[in-house]
């Protein structure tokens, strides 16, 4: 990749603010996987006060449902999912629980991307059909809680250089919607 960033996971609000829209990224560090329903477990969690099975401050959560590891590897295949379904969610995510990254696929919503702004948290997109690829940058992947939603499961995952794309910054800037943006 030309004019890629390599970034280092937890995120600081100084780190997030120097990444713009259409940067390319190479990500390395601790992610947390999760999909809507893990998600709102985790929001009910925070209205009932109570402390998260993960440490998302200043973490990523990857929105993924990994496929079952072949014998010898760490995981499977491990596109990224469409990440309008975590809309509901993410704002109060990235308030109560600090979280600073997002990986997925497809646009947000206007309420994800004011948050985004009020909370410095930028959305990364990866490449979607390129499950086996990404696969390849996850060095370790262990299940945290959850484990009965299956492939849904929070996972907690060791990312060595996974290529990514910064799709909304934290000013708002949003390649889906102005794809002029270099």
């Amino acid at each position: 990749m030309k004019n890629t960033v390599k970034i280092e996971l937890p995120l600081s609000d100084a780190a997030v603010e120097t990444l713009s829209a259409g940067t390319q990224v190479l990500l390395s560090g601790v992610i947390y996987t999760a999909r809507d329903a893990a998600h709102k477990r985790l929001c009910e969690l925070i209205a009932k006060g109570e402390q998260l099975p993960v440490d998302l401050n200043g973490g990523a959560l990857y929105f993924v449902g990994p496929a079952p590891a072949k014998p010898g590897a760490v995981i499977g295949s491990a596109g990224p999912t469409t990440s309008y379904r975590m809309d509901a969610y993410s704002p109060i995510l990235m308030e109560h629980a600090g979280l600073k990254a997002m990986i997925g696929k497809g646009n947000r919503s206007k309420s994800v991307v004011d948050a985004m702004i009020r909370h410095k948290c930028v959305y990364f997109a990866a490449t979607g059909g390129a499950a086996a690829l990404i696969a390849k940058c996850i060095t370790a992947c262990e299940v945290v809680c959850y484990e009965d939603l299956g492939p849904e499961a929070i996972h907690r995952l060791e990312v060595k250089d996974m290529p990514l794309l910064v799709a909304i910054d934290c000013r708002g800037r949003n390649l889906y919607e102005n794809p002029e943006i270099q």
